[in-house]
């Protein structure tokens, strides 16, 4: 029936009849609306999966295709996050839709497909009771044909638990002695918590920027109600217990010949306000020219950025280092520095980033698309990028060989391609006036032109101080979530903690589960064999710790 052309009729019966039919039609349209809004979010789930991939591809397959490539893949897959919910609701959205219909189907989104849960979970198993009889027909002789299995993960809240440790007394009835077994240690003396915890608030703090008062109220939601003081003090004594540990990796980092170094800011605690202090980090990595030595990262805490704090870091350290135009190591490179003057080795990827800055068509599209207003996009910058790209494409094929076989292929590739940079770049800076950013960009290799060549004649060198600046990653990271160092000693703790914490993940060792081990032996541990409790020797000696932790 037409219910726009057709008269309403009076009867009630037919009346009944359609608005039923109306509902119906109401439900069907319903229904496809929900199916195609859960198509659509599917489909765009899909586009940025595949993106992701693609971004994820293209970095480990050529590297960074821009300066901000790994902060778009974090931006896809917080988006991917966000799109695969949408889908999900969706979905569920439409089957409910369809169930109220019998003409529309349901949409079924194709989910990418899942791995196994890992084996080493335990499993408990739940078996659904089967019926006493058959369902169609009645009868009672059932036989078992096989099983279907459904793997659902689950988690179990973290459960706090109280170890006493019994010290039992005993007297000699000889002579009357009374002998008992020594208190257990712990790293705060007559201190109350256990290693694993320790190393829980220790890592939730440096390696997952969880402040202690945040960790003090997720503790009493669960039960157990600890002040923000009382956390402080465990953290201060476990500090200062592992500090055998950092002065290790310390000597460790300054035994290298060639080392990354680099800084960041900290904001630190002042009279009604805050100041602006530096974590400094060097890191030893031969892994690119296979080298043998495990890599660690070293950090140092300043309240400001004077020279002074490189040249106290580094006051009996010579050799290579890789570092920034940063003013503060001019004095380490000079001819009569003792113990011996320090090489300076450029950061290409320093230099290319001022070129990027001025040919950035995409940044610069987009500022105008905002209204923003946005700087000249030169063409000399765009070739120089493209320049540095080739060598960088060269240094992608010979990562992990070894120093000999690099210094030959970049005598065979790479040194030409420099020549030619070279005199490229000195006959772009006639064309520019003093002042232009473009010469100051140019100005910035060549006034440094040795320091950027130095990686033809040495294999151990890398073309950038890449290394160091994803060490201090941790550092912005965890601004966001602490804001500031409360003290100066607070900096400086924390330059002991992101050590311990960074070295084992450079050498792939869990941080929490080794700081866990390490806290529990280490006031057993004889000193002359502490470096068995250093990261790469502790992974070597109990490799499967860090699942049972």
């Amino acid at each position: 029936m037409d219910t726009v052309a057709s008269p309403l009729p009076d009867d009630v019966e037919a009346l009944k009849a359609l608005l039923a039919a109306a509902l119906s039609r109401a439900d069907d349209a319903e229904a496809r609306l929900a199916k195609a809004r859960a198509r659509e979010s599917a489909i765009e789930a899909m586009i940025a999966h595949l993106k992701l991939q693609i971004a994820r591809l293209r970095r480990e397959q050529y590297g960074a295709s821009a300066e901000r490539s790994c902060r778009l893949i974090d931006q896809l897959e917080l988006q991917l996050e966000d799109l695969e919910a949408d889908a999900c609701e969706n979905d569920c959205a439409a089957e409910a839709a369809a169930a109220k219909t019998s003409e529309v189907a349901a949409f079924e989104r194709k989910r990418p497909s899942r791995k196994p849960f890992p084996e080493h979970l335990p499993r408990e198993r739940i078996v659904i009771p089967a019926p006493c009889s058959c369902p169609s027909c009645g009868g009672a002789r059932l036989s078992k044909l096989g099983e279907d299995i459904t793997e659902t993960l689950e988690v179990i809240p973290r459960q706090w638990k109280v170890i006493r440790t019994v010290r039992e007394k005993f007297s000699c009835r000889d002579c009357e002695t009374i002998t008992q077994p020594p208190a257990p240690f712990h790293v705060v003396p007559r201190g109350w918590a256990g290693p694993s915890f320790l190393a829980m608030l220790l890592f939730e703090k440096y390696g997952q920027h969880q402040p202690l008062n945040r960790q003090a109220e997720r503790f009493a939601r669960e039960g157990v109600a600890l002040s923000t003081s009382t956390l402080a003090d465990q953290v201060g004594a476990a500090a200062f217990a592992l500090m055998p540990l950092y002065r290790r990796i310390e000597a460790h980092v300054l035994d290298a010949a060639r080392i990354h170094g680099d800084d960041t800011t900290v904001p630190v605690m002042a009279k009604g306000k805050t100041d602006t202090a530096r974590l400094w980090v060097y890191v030893r990595d031969d892994r690119p020219f296979a080298g043998s030595d495990p890599p660690a990262a070293l950090f140092h805490y300043s309240r400001d950025r004077r020279g002074e704090h490189p040249r106290a870091h580094l006051a009996s350290w010579a050799g290579i280092l890789q570092a920034d135009a940063y003013g503060g190591y001019n004095e380490l490179y000079a001819p009569g520095r003792q113990p011996a003057p320090v090489i300076e080795a450029g950061c290409f990827a320093h230099a290319r980033r001022k070129f990027f800055e001025l040919a950035d068509v995409e940044g610069a599209a987009r500022r105008r698309s905002r209204g923003e207003r946005t700087g000249m996009i030169y063409p000399i910058a765009l070739e120089a990028v493209q320049r540095l790209d080739a060598l960088f494409e060269i240094e992608r094929g010979i990562n992990g060989k070894t120093s000999a076989e690099r210094v030959a292929l970049r005598q065979e590739r790479s040194a030409p391609l420099m020549a030619d940079l070279h005199a490229w770049l000195a006959a772009q800076l006639a064309k520019l006036s003093r002042s232009h950013d473009l010469a100051k960009a140019i100005n910035y290799m060549l006034r440094r032109w040795d320091a950027f060549t130095r990686f033809l004649d040495d294999g151990r060198i890398c073309i950038t101080n890449n290394a160091a600046e994803r060490s201090l990653r941790c550092v912005p990271l965890g601004r966001k979530a602490w804001l500031f160092c409360g003290s100066d000693r607070g900096g400086q703790r924390a330059a002991v903690l992101y050590t311990l914490i960074q070295t084992a993940r450079l050498n792939e060792v869990d941080p929490q589960a080794w700081l866990a081990d390490v806290l529990e032996r280490i006031a057993g541990h004889p000193a002359h064999r502490i470096d068995e409790l250093l990261p790469w020797n502790w992974r070597a000696n109990a490799g499967v710790l860090s699942q049972a932790a």
